[in-house]
Protein backbone atom coordinates (compact mmCIF):
# COMPACT_ATOMS: atom_id res chain seq x y z
CA UNK A 1 0.00 0.00 0.00
CA UNK A 2 1.41 3.52 -1.09
CA UNK A 3 1.88 5.59 2.14
CA UNK A 4 0.61 8.88 2.01
CA UNK A 5 2.87 11.97 2.32
CA UNK A 6 3.28 13.88 5.53
CA UNK A 7 4.61 16.88 5.91
CA UNK A 8 5.61 17.74 9.85
CA UNK A 9 3.04 15.48 11.04
CA UNK A 10 0.43 16.53 8.37
CA UNK A 11 -1.01 14.36 6.13
CA UNK A 12 -0.69 16.29 2.38
CA UNK A 13 -3.22 13.66 0.68
CA UNK A 14 -5.73 15.31 2.91
CA UNK A 15 -4.74 18.77 3.29
CA UNK A 16 -7.41 21.58 2.60
CA UNK A 17 -5.75 24.75 1.88
CA UNK A 18 -7.42 28.51 2.44
CA UNK A 19 -5.50 30.08 -0.29
CA UNK A 20 -6.09 34.08 1.17
CA UNK A 21 -5.85 36.94 -1.06
CA UNK A 22 -5.96 40.56 -0.89
CA UNK A 23 -6.07 43.65 -3.20
CA UNK A 24 -5.97 46.97 -2.01
CA UNK A 25 -7.86 49.80 -4.11
CA UNK A 26 -4.02 51.58 -4.90
CA UNK A 27 -2.23 48.31 -5.16
CA UNK A 28 -5.20 46.50 -7.49
CA UNK A 29 -3.44 46.98 -10.47
CA UNK A 30 0.40 46.57 -9.85
CA UNK A 31 1.95 43.32 -11.03
CA UNK A 32 2.45 40.99 -8.54
CA UNK A 33 -0.64 42.06 -6.54
CA UNK A 34 -3.31 41.67 -8.61
CA UNK A 35 -6.45 38.90 -7.84
CA UNK A 36 -4.74 37.36 -11.27
CA UNK A 37 -1.43 37.25 -10.47
CA UNK A 38 -1.62 36.10 -6.58
CA UNK A 39 -3.76 33.06 -7.84
CA UNK A 40 -1.64 31.50 -9.95
CA UNK A 41 1.26 31.57 -7.80
CA UNK A 42 -0.82 30.28 -4.74
CA UNK A 43 -1.80 27.51 -6.65
CA UNK A 44 0.93 26.71 -7.70
CA UNK A 45 2.67 26.95 -4.06
CA UNK A 46 -0.31 24.53 -3.08
CA UNK A 47 0.36 21.60 -6.01
CA UNK A 48 4.16 22.05 -5.02
CA UNK A 49 3.41 20.91 -1.64
CA UNK A 50 1.25 18.33 -2.29
CA UNK A 51 -1.93 19.50 -1.28
CA UNK A 52 -4.71 18.44 -3.99
CA UNK A 53 -7.66 20.24 -1.86
CA UNK A 54 -7.96 23.95 -1.86
CA UNK A 55 -10.21 27.11 -1.97
CA UNK A 56 -9.93 30.65 -3.06
CA UNK A 57 -10.70 33.65 -0.01
CA UNK A 58 -10.56 36.59 -2.24
CA UNK A 59 -11.15 40.24 -0.41
CA UNK A 60 -11.08 42.67 -3.57
CA UNK A 61 -10.59 46.36 -2.43
CA UNK A 62 -10.06 45.92 1.07
CA UNK A 63 -7.68 47.53 3.43
CA UNK A 64 -5.07 45.65 5.44
CA UNK A 65 -5.09 47.77 8.23
CA UNK A 66 -8.08 45.89 10.17
CA UNK A 67 -9.77 42.35 9.77
CA UNK A 68 -13.17 43.58 8.94
CA UNK A 69 -13.33 41.68 5.40
CA UNK A 70 -15.68 39.74 4.61
CA UNK A 71 -13.31 36.40 3.09
CA UNK A 72 -11.27 37.06 5.74
CA UNK A 73 -14.27 36.41 8.50
CA UNK A 74 -15.03 33.32 6.12
CA UNK A 75 -11.58 32.24 6.30
CA UNK A 76 -11.50 32.65 10.32
CA UNK A 77 -14.16 30.56 10.55
CA UNK A 78 -13.28 27.56 8.18
CA UNK A 79 -10.36 27.56 10.63
CA UNK A 80 -11.74 27.47 13.85
CA UNK A 81 -14.13 24.71 12.48
CA UNK A 82 -11.04 22.95 11.59
CA UNK A 83 -12.50 22.61 7.48
CA UNK A 84 -8.67 23.90 6.83
CA UNK A 85 -5.48 22.16 7.45
CA UNK A 86 -3.12 25.36 5.45
CA UNK A 87 -3.44 29.24 5.28
CA UNK A 88 -1.39 30.23 1.88
CA UNK A 89 -0.36 33.62 1.33
CA UNK A 90 1.55 35.22 -1.22
CA UNK A 91 3.01 37.83 1.10
CA UNK A 92 2.72 38.53 5.20
CA UNK A 93 1.40 42.41 4.47
CA UNK A 94 -1.71 41.06 2.58
CA UNK A 95 -3.14 39.05 5.26
CA UNK A 96 -2.94 41.95 7.46
CA UNK A 97 -1.04 45.27 7.91
CA UNK A 98 -1.25 45.38 12.03
CA UNK A 99 1.11 43.33 13.85
CA UNK A 100 -1.65 43.08 16.63
CA UNK A 101 -4.00 41.48 13.76
CA UNK A 102 -1.28 39.70 12.52
CA UNK A 103 -0.10 37.94 15.60
CA UNK A 104 -3.88 36.96 16.66
CA UNK A 105 -4.26 35.32 13.40
CA UNK A 106 -1.15 32.79 13.52
CA UNK A 107 -1.02 32.67 17.46
CA UNK A 108 -4.86 32.67 18.33
CA UNK A 109 -6.54 31.21 15.40
CA UNK A 110 -3.65 29.15 13.09
CA UNK A 111 -1.68 27.38 15.85
CA UNK A 112 -4.37 26.65 18.01
CA UNK A 113 -6.57 24.97 15.38
CA UNK A 114 -3.58 23.32 14.27
CA UNK A 115 -3.52 25.70 10.87
CA UNK A 116 -0.20 25.89 9.19
CA UNK A 117 0.56 29.47 7.92
CA UNK A 118 2.60 29.56 4.88
CA UNK A 119 3.79 32.95 3.10
CA UNK A 120 5.70 32.68 -0.01
CA UNK A 121 7.47 35.66 -0.63
CA UNK A 122 8.86 35.53 3.07
CA UNK A 123 9.50 31.53 1.97
CA UNK A 124 8.40 30.35 5.54
CA UNK A 125 5.50 28.23 7.45
CA UNK A 126 4.63 27.97 10.67
CA UNK A 127 4.73 24.47 11.62
CA UNK A 128 8.62 25.25 12.97
CA UNK A 129 9.38 26.84 15.58
CA UNK A 130 12.24 29.56 13.13
CA UNK A 131 8.88 30.00 10.93
CA UNK A 132 7.10 31.59 14.52
CA UNK A 133 9.78 33.56 15.24
CA UNK A 134 9.95 35.07 11.75
CA UNK A 135 6.52 35.96 11.34
CA UNK A 136 6.62 38.00 14.71
CA UNK A 137 9.62 39.83 13.72
CA UNK A 138 7.67 40.45 9.82
CA UNK A 139 4.90 41.34 11.17
CA UNK A 140 6.60 44.55 13.32
CA UNK A 141 8.00 45.83 9.48
CA UNK A 142 4.58 45.40 8.00
CA UNK A 143 3.21 47.62 10.72
CA UNK A 144 6.39 50.22 10.55
CA UNK A 145 4.90 50.41 6.70
CA UNK A 146 1.22 50.77 7.89
CA UNK A 147 2.00 53.87 9.69
CA UNK A 148 4.13 55.16 7.24
CA UNK A 149 1.79 54.74 4.73
CA UNK A 150 -0.78 57.01 7.21
CA UNK A 151 2.24 59.63 7.80
CA UNK A 152 2.60 59.90 4.19
CA UNK A 153 -1.03 60.13 3.12
CA UNK A 154 -1.45 62.87 5.90
CA UNK A 155 1.36 64.70 4.28
CA UNK A 156 -0.30 64.26 1.31
CA UNK A 157 -3.38 65.38 2.24
CA UNK A 158 -2.19 68.46 3.81
CA UNK A 159 -0.76 69.87 0.65
CA UNK A 160 -3.54 69.22 -1.53
CA UNK A 161 -6.15 71.21 0.87
CA UNK A 162 -2.96 73.82 1.70
CA UNK A 163 -3.42 74.37 -2.33
CA UNK A 164 -7.03 74.48 -2.58
CA UNK A 165 -8.12 70.79 -3.75
CA UNK A 166 -10.89 68.82 -1.99
CA UNK A 167 -9.08 66.40 0.45
CA UNK A 168 -10.89 63.76 -2.33
CA UNK A 169 -12.98 60.49 -2.12
CA UNK A 170 -16.32 59.90 0.17
CA UNK A 171 -17.92 62.72 2.66
CA UNK A 172 -18.64 65.20 -0.45
CA UNK A 173 -20.54 68.07 1.29
CA UNK A 174 -24.55 68.12 0.25
CA UNK A 175 -24.52 70.45 -2.79
CA UNK A 176 -21.74 69.14 -4.42
CA UNK A 177 -19.92 66.40 -6.50
CA UNK A 178 -16.55 65.71 -6.73
CA UNK A 179 -14.58 65.97 -9.72
CA UNK A 180 -11.70 63.26 -9.43
CA UNK A 181 -9.66 65.12 -12.42
CA UNK A 182 -9.83 68.51 -10.99
CA UNK A 183 -9.68 67.65 -7.51
CA UNK A 184 -12.25 69.80 -6.75
CA UNK A 185 -15.90 70.22 -5.64
CA UNK A 186 -18.44 71.35 -8.29
CA UNK A 187 -21.93 72.02 -7.28
CA UNK A 188 -24.68 69.89 -8.15
CA UNK A 189 -28.65 70.51 -8.67
CA UNK A 190 -28.47 70.01 -4.94
CA UNK A 191 -27.15 73.54 -4.47
CA UNK A 192 -30.32 75.01 -4.59
CA UNK A 193 -31.58 73.81 -1.70
CA UNK A 194 -28.54 74.82 -0.05
CA UNK A 195 -28.67 78.55 -1.00
CA UNK A 196 -32.53 78.71 0.18
CA UNK A 197 -31.61 77.57 3.83
CA UNK A 198 -29.15 80.37 4.10
CA UNK A 199 -32.27 82.13 2.29
CA UNK A 200 -34.78 80.73 4.43
CA UNK A 201 -32.75 81.19 8.15
CA UNK A 202 -31.60 84.66 7.60
CA UNK A 203 -35.34 85.55 6.95
CA UNK A 204 -35.80 83.81 9.82
CA UNK A 205 -37.49 80.36 9.83
CA UNK A 206 -36.21 77.93 12.36
CA UNK A 207 -34.47 75.03 11.49
CA UNK A 208 -37.36 72.62 11.78
CA UNK A 209 -39.03 74.61 9.51
CA UNK A 210 -36.89 74.22 7.00
CA UNK A 211 -36.37 71.03 7.33
CA UNK A 212 -40.17 70.50 6.80
CA UNK A 213 -39.88 72.93 3.65
CA UNK A 214 -37.02 71.02 1.95
CA UNK A 215 -37.87 67.69 2.33
CA UNK A 216 -34.77 67.13 4.67
CA UNK A 217 -35.09 64.08 7.06
CA UNK A 218 -34.35 66.02 10.26
CA UNK A 219 -33.27 69.47 11.67
CA UNK A 220 -30.13 68.40 12.34
CA UNK A 221 -28.91 67.94 8.93
CA UNK A 222 -30.31 71.84 8.11
CA UNK A 223 -27.89 73.06 10.84
CA UNK A 224 -25.27 70.44 9.43
CA UNK A 225 -25.52 72.32 5.72
CA UNK A 226 -25.88 75.67 7.37
CA UNK A 227 -22.78 75.99 9.04
CA UNK A 228 -20.23 73.89 6.62
CA UNK A 229 -17.71 76.60 5.77
CA UNK A 230 -17.48 74.66 2.71
CA UNK A 231 -20.37 76.27 1.06
CA UNK A 232 -18.72 79.84 1.29
CA UNK A 233 -15.73 78.84 -0.78
CA UNK A 234 -13.46 77.36 2.45
CA UNK A 235 -11.75 74.23 3.36
CA UNK A 236 -11.77 72.96 6.66
CA UNK A 237 -9.07 70.65 7.44
CA UNK A 238 -7.35 69.82 11.31
CA UNK A 239 -9.33 72.87 12.46
CA UNK A 240 -7.43 75.31 9.97
CA UNK A 241 -9.36 77.11 7.25
CA UNK A 242 -8.00 77.60 3.55
CA UNK A 243 -9.25 78.86 0.60
CA UNK A 244 -10.43 76.57 -1.67
CA UNK A 245 -10.56 76.54 -5.60
CA UNK A 246 -14.48 74.91 -5.96
CA UNK A 247 -17.23 77.20 -6.59
CA UNK A 248 -18.64 78.92 -3.62
CA UNK A 249 -22.77 77.95 -3.45
CA UNK A 250 -23.33 81.32 -1.17
CA UNK A 251 -21.51 84.62 -0.42
CA UNK A 252 -18.91 84.84 2.73
CA UNK A 253 -21.00 87.37 3.25
CA UNK A 254 -24.23 85.25 3.89
CA UNK A 255 -22.26 82.96 5.56
CA UNK A 256 -21.32 85.19 8.09
CA UNK A 257 -24.53 86.47 8.56
CA UNK A 258 -25.75 82.84 9.11
CA UNK A 259 -23.50 82.09 11.79
CA UNK A 260 -23.97 85.46 13.55
CA UNK A 261 -27.65 84.93 13.43
CA UNK A 262 -26.83 80.97 14.25
CA UNK A 263 -24.78 82.34 17.74
CA UNK A 264 -27.95 84.99 18.29
CA UNK A 265 -30.58 82.09 18.51
CA UNK A 266 -28.48 80.27 20.33
CA UNK A 267 -27.92 82.60 23.31
CA UNK A 268 -32.03 83.04 23.21
CA UNK A 269 -33.01 80.08 22.43
CA UNK A 270 -35.65 80.76 20.53
CA UNK A 271 -37.71 78.92 18.62
CA UNK A 272 -40.94 80.47 16.75
CA UNK A 273 -43.57 77.83 17.33
CA UNK A 274 -46.45 79.82 18.40
CA UNK A 275 -49.11 81.98 16.96
CA UNK A 276 -48.13 84.39 20.02
CA UNK A 277 -46.45 87.83 18.24
CA UNK A 278 -43.91 88.40 21.33
CA UNK A 279 -43.07 85.18 22.52
CA UNK A 280 -39.76 84.66 23.84
CA UNK A 281 -39.44 88.43 24.06
CA UNK A 282 -41.26 90.24 27.00
CA UNK A 283 -39.24 90.04 30.11
CA UNK A 284 -40.23 90.99 34.14
CA UNK A 285 -39.42 94.40 35.11
CA UNK A 286 -39.19 94.36 38.65
CA UNK A 287 -37.58 90.46 38.97
CA UNK A 288 -35.67 90.22 35.47
CA UNK A 289 -37.67 86.44 34.57
CA UNK A 290 -39.38 85.85 31.70
CA UNK A 291 -43.12 86.75 30.94
CA UNK A 292 -45.49 84.27 28.79
CA UNK A 293 -48.89 84.37 27.28
CA UNK A 294 -51.21 82.57 29.48
CA UNK A 295 -54.86 82.19 28.70
CA UNK A 296 -57.38 84.23 31.38
CA UNK A 297 -60.61 82.92 31.12
CA UNK A 298 -63.00 83.87 27.79
CA UNK A 299 -61.46 87.39 27.15
CA UNK A 300 -58.59 86.96 26.01
CA UNK A 301 -54.36 86.46 27.08
CA UNK A 302 -52.57 88.19 29.84
CA UNK A 303 -48.59 88.16 30.42
CA UNK A 304 -47.74 86.67 33.51
CA UNK A 305 -44.57 86.44 35.67
CA UNK A 306 -42.80 82.97 35.54
CA UNK A 307 -41.13 84.01 38.78
CA UNK A 308 -45.07 83.94 40.13
CA UNK A 309 -45.59 80.24 38.33
CA UNK A 310 -44.47 76.93 39.70
CA UNK A 311 -44.48 75.11 36.71
CA UNK A 312 -40.85 75.62 35.93
CA UNK A 313 -38.69 76.28 38.95
CA UNK A 314 -35.44 77.13 37.02
CA UNK A 315 -37.02 79.93 35.21
CA UNK A 316 -38.06 81.30 38.59
CA UNK A 317 -36.16 85.07 39.55
CA UNK A 318 -38.09 86.36 42.51
CA UNK A 319 -40.66 84.00 44.32
CA UNK A 320 -41.97 87.37 45.96
CA UNK A 321 -42.05 89.34 42.50
CA UNK A 322 -45.87 91.00 42.87
CA UNK A 323 -45.39 92.23 39.08
CA UNK A 324 -49.03 93.37 37.49
CA UNK A 325 -50.09 90.85 34.67
CA UNK A 326 -51.32 93.03 31.52
CA UNK A 327 -53.17 92.30 28.98
CA UNK A 328 -51.39 90.89 26.00
CA UNK A 329 -53.29 92.58 22.97
CA UNK A 330 -52.42 95.82 25.36
CA UNK A 331 -48.93 95.30 24.95
CA UNK A 332 -48.44 94.08 21.62
CA UNK A 333 -50.61 97.35 21.15
CA UNK A 334 -48.02 99.55 22.44
CA UNK A 335 -45.11 97.42 20.58
CA UNK A 336 -46.44 97.59 17.73
CA UNK A 337 -46.77 101.52 18.05
CA UNK A 338 -43.51 101.81 18.42
CA UNK A 339 -42.26 99.66 15.76
CA UNK A 340 -44.15 101.80 13.13
CA UNK A 341 -42.98 104.84 14.71
CA UNK A 342 -39.60 103.65 14.20
CA UNK A 343 -40.09 102.17 10.47
CA UNK A 344 -41.03 106.00 9.65
CA UNK A 345 -38.04 107.81 11.55
CA UNK A 346 -36.16 105.27 9.18
CA UNK A 347 -37.60 106.71 6.07
CA UNK A 348 -36.80 110.13 7.46
CA UNK A 349 -33.27 109.49 8.94
CA UNK A 350 -32.44 107.91 5.61
CA UNK A 351 -29.27 110.45 5.04
CA UNK A 352 -28.51 111.09 9.56
CA UNK A 353 -24.95 110.13 10.06
CA UNK A 354 -24.35 105.85 10.51
CA UNK A 355 -24.16 105.02 14.15
CA UNK A 356 -21.09 102.93 14.52
CA UNK A 357 -22.20 99.43 15.85
CA UNK A 358 -18.48 98.44 17.16
CA UNK A 359 -19.07 101.72 19.71
CA UNK A 360 -22.36 100.54 20.69
CA UNK A 361 -21.30 97.13 21.58
CA UNK A 362 -18.21 98.45 23.40
CA UNK A 363 -20.44 100.20 25.51
CA UNK A 364 -23.11 97.77 25.87
CA UNK A 365 -20.02 95.85 27.05
CA UNK A 366 -18.46 98.13 29.39
CA UNK A 367 -21.86 98.67 30.98
CA UNK A 368 -22.32 95.04 31.65
CA UNK A 369 -18.97 94.80 32.80
CA UNK A 370 -19.64 97.28 35.42
CA UNK A 371 -22.83 95.39 36.70
CA UNK A 372 -20.71 92.06 36.97
CA UNK A 373 -18.37 93.64 39.12
CA UNK A 374 -20.93 95.53 41.19
CA UNK A 375 -22.15 91.56 42.23
CA UNK A 376 -19.31 90.16 42.92
CA UNK A 377 -18.99 92.85 45.65
CA UNK A 378 -22.79 92.19 46.82
CA UNK A 379 -21.75 88.52 46.77
CA UNK A 380 -18.75 89.68 48.55
CA UNK A 381 -20.64 91.56 51.45
CA UNK A 382 -23.58 89.29 51.57
CA UNK A 383 -22.64 85.51 50.33
CA UNK A 384 -25.96 85.31 48.70
CA UNK A 385 -25.04 82.12 46.30
CA UNK A 386 -28.40 83.02 44.47
CA UNK A 387 -25.89 86.16 43.06
CA UNK A 388 -23.32 83.37 41.83
CA UNK A 389 -26.16 82.47 39.17
CA UNK A 390 -27.26 85.83 37.77
CA UNK A 391 -23.19 86.32 37.40
CA UNK A 392 -22.46 83.42 35.57
CA UNK A 393 -25.38 84.38 33.39
CA UNK A 394 -23.75 88.12 32.88
CA UNK A 395 -20.29 86.68 32.21
CA UNK A 396 -22.12 84.38 29.53
CA UNK A 397 -23.58 87.34 27.98
CA UNK A 398 -20.33 89.42 28.51
CA UNK A 399 -18.63 86.37 26.39
CA UNK A 400 -21.23 86.83 23.50
CA UNK A 401 -20.62 90.60 23.22
CA UNK A 402 -16.86 90.62 23.04
CA UNK A 403 -17.57 87.66 19.91
CA UNK A 404 -19.54 90.24 18.26
CA UNK A 405 -17.23 92.89 18.43
CA UNK A 406 -14.27 91.02 17.32
CA UNK A 407 -16.43 89.93 14.63
CA UNK A 408 -17.75 93.79 13.97
CA UNK A 409 -14.69 94.90 13.42
CA UNK A 410 -13.06 92.12 11.56
CA UNK A 411 -16.11 92.06 9.06
CA UNK A 412 -18.65 94.45 10.08
CA UNK A 413 -21.56 91.70 10.50
CA UNK A 414 -23.63 93.41 13.00
CA UNK A 415 -23.82 96.75 10.89
CA UNK A 416 -24.95 94.72 7.65
CA UNK A 417 -27.44 92.81 10.27
CA UNK A 418 -28.64 96.55 11.42
CA UNK A 419 -28.92 97.55 7.91
CA UNK A 420 -31.14 94.15 6.95
CA UNK A 421 -33.43 94.46 10.08
CA UNK A 422 -34.02 98.00 8.74
CA UNK A 423 -34.90 96.76 5.07
CA UNK A 424 -36.74 93.97 7.25
CA UNK A 425 -39.57 96.99 9.13
CA UNK A 426 -39.23 100.08 6.10
CA UNK A 427 -43.00 100.47 5.08
CA UNK A 428 -44.36 97.34 7.70
CA UNK A 429 -47.46 99.91 8.94
CA UNK A 430 -48.43 99.71 4.99
CA UNK A 431 -47.57 95.94 5.11
CA UNK A 432 -48.92 94.59 8.23
CA UNK A 433 -52.24 93.27 7.49
CA UNK A 434 -50.57 91.15 4.68
CA UNK A 435 -48.32 89.62 6.10
CA UNK A 436 -48.42 86.25 7.93
CA UNK A 437 -47.95 85.39 11.72
CA UNK A 438 -44.85 83.70 10.52
CA UNK A 439 -43.47 87.32 9.16
CA UNK A 440 -44.84 89.82 11.27
CA UNK A 441 -42.80 87.71 14.13
CA UNK A 442 -39.81 87.77 11.73
CA UNK A 443 -40.12 91.79 11.46
CA UNK A 444 -40.78 92.70 15.04
CA UNK A 445 -37.72 90.39 15.97
CA UNK A 446 -35.42 91.74 13.36
CA UNK A 447 -36.34 95.18 15.45
CA UNK A 448 -36.52 94.34 18.59
CA UNK A 449 -34.57 92.99 21.28
CA UNK A 450 -36.27 92.92 24.58
CA UNK A 451 -39.67 94.34 25.99
CA UNK A 452 -39.63 95.14 29.75
CA UNK A 453 -43.21 95.14 31.43
CA UNK A 454 -43.35 96.47 34.43
CA UNK A 455 -46.98 96.74 36.01
CA UNK A 456 -48.65 98.95 33.68
CA UNK A 457 -45.19 100.34 31.74
CA UNK A 458 -44.01 99.06 28.86
CA UNK A 459 -40.24 99.70 27.90
CA UNK A 460 -39.00 98.70 23.93
CA UNK A 461 -35.37 97.91 23.57
CA UNK A 462 -34.88 97.96 20.20
CA UNK A 463 -31.42 96.13 18.18
CA UNK A 464 -30.78 99.52 16.62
Amino acid sequence: MKKAMRKNGVDMENAVAALYIRVSTDAQYEEGYSVEAQQERLAAYAKALGIKNFEYYIDGGYSGSNLDRPEMKRLIEAAKAKKITHVIVYKLDRISRSQKDTLYLIEDVFLTHDVAFVSINESFDTSSAFGRAVVGILSVFAQLERENIFERTRMGMQKRVESGLWMGGGRVPYGYDYDHEQGILVPNRDAENVRKIYELYLQGYSLQKISDMLGLKYERLAQQILTRKSNAGFIVYNGVEYKGLHEPIVSEETYDKAMAMLRERSAKRFVSSTSHLLTGLVYCGKCGAKMRYQKWGKNGYKFVCYSQQKSKPYLIKNPDCDNDRPWSDEVEEAVMGAVFDLSAKIEKDEDGAVVSMSQILQRQYEQLAAKVKRLYNLYAESGNTILLETIDENKSELAAISEKIRLEDEKAIYSKSIKMAKDSIRNIADLWDYMSIQEQQNAVRAAVKAIIVTDTNVDIKFNF
